[in-house]
């Protein structure tokens, strides 16, 4: 720091000041220091620098899975939010995974983050004793967790998925298969819970044997899907609880010699980029991706910005049917343009 403040003709203590944002430095002197810095190399310490000020100015995030586009885009989102405010992201991926999990937050806390954006995955159990050592604020998102007393930002997702069961009955579908992802998380607990009540809304009774479960990969959608099919009396129409495994459905569907739509009809959850470019294109539930990654990191800047005290708050977003050209109206055929 010598150095610097020798090249620039300055004094250490500013030189320190504007390093460590203790104090205001007028701009021509920053512009000095600055250009002082980049002729000799200094390299700014980091880990005192945090010690000192109390804080690394970096975000811990844990996802589920990063190559499911959904994730990929929150990530994306909460990226910039934490950019224009001045933190880095630490990201973590826990591939559902719920050692994996604990361990990355136990690393992402003794890298000293500011606070956490969590996607859980499993038991909340560790995860909540874990929140309640961490002293930092967390905000979970996607995923709530029973037990941990947190700003939270999720999704309707009971009230989407009737929505879109509701919308396959309307076509005059009443045997609907389902393929849903681990039970053990509330976005799946609650859109199984819609299936259900869309059925029993419509007097169509909730058949175990339409019901499939996989763990949110392409491959456990192909393998549900050809369970499916094999029924003797098989669904006409297919509801995936996420975008990965409707890839593995329609797979399926063409390796056993079927046509989307004309012979079964099929819908998903998550809109993805390209939902529109498949053929037949997906009818999906569409998240408001950009609103929930925001959100998740509003509510934590919030609480970074000194907001410790208040209750937690938890934000409710609705989906929205995307209505393509993926199911049918039983009794007629649909004509699919190339």
């Amino acid at each position: 720091m010598l150095h610097v403040a020798e090249a620039a003709r300055v004094s250490v203590a500013t030189v320190s000041a504007l390093i460590n944002g203790t104090a205001t430095v007028s701009p021509e002197l920053s512009a000095r220091i600055e250009h002082a810095i980049r002729d000799i190399g200094y390299k700014r310490n980091a880990i005192a620098r945090s010690l000192k000020m109390g804080t690394t100015r970096t975000i811990g995030l844990t996802v589920p899975h990063i190559t499911n586009p959904f994730f990929t885009a929150v990530v994306s989102v909460i990226q910039q939010a934490f950019d224009r405010a001045g933190y880095a992201v630490m990201l973590c991926c826990t591939d559902e995974d719920l050692n994996t999990q604990d361990d990355q937050i136990r690393l992402l806390l003794d890298r000293m983050v500011d606070g956490l954006i969590v996607a859980r995955v499993g038991d909340g159990a560790i995860l909540e004793r874990i929140v309640a050592d961490a002293n930092v604020p967390v905000v979970l998102m996607d995923r709530l967790c029973e037990g941990v007393d947190t700003d939270a930002v999720v999704l309707d997702n009971q009230r989407a998925v009737f929505d879109a069961i509701s919308y396959l009955i309307d076509l005059g579908h009443r045997r609907i298969g389902y393929i849903t992802g681990t039970s053990d998380i509330s976005p799946m607990h609650d859109r199984m819970t819609g299936y259900c009540e869309a059925l029993q809304a419509a007097g169509l009774p909730v058949a175990e044997e339409l019901v499939r479960s996989g763990n949110f990969h392409e491959i456990d959608g192909y393998n549900a899907t050809m369970q499916l099919l094999s029924l003797h009396d098989r669904p006409s129409a297919i509801f995936s609880a996420n975008n990965p495994m409707v890839i593995g459905t329609m797979k399926a569907i063409r390796d056993i010699g079927l046509s989307c739509p004309e012979d079964i009809s099929v819908a998903c959850f998550d809109d993805f980029p390209w939902s529109d470019v498949f053929q037949p294109q997906l009818t999906t539930v569409a998240q408001p991706v950009q609103a929930i990654g925001e959100q998740a990191a509003n509510l934590l800047l919030d609480r970074l910005a000194g907001n410790r005290d208040a209750p937690p708050r938890k934000l409710v977003l609705k989906g929205r049917l995307m209505i393509r050209n993926s199911c049918r109206p039983l009794g007629a055929v649909q004509s699919v343009s190339a």
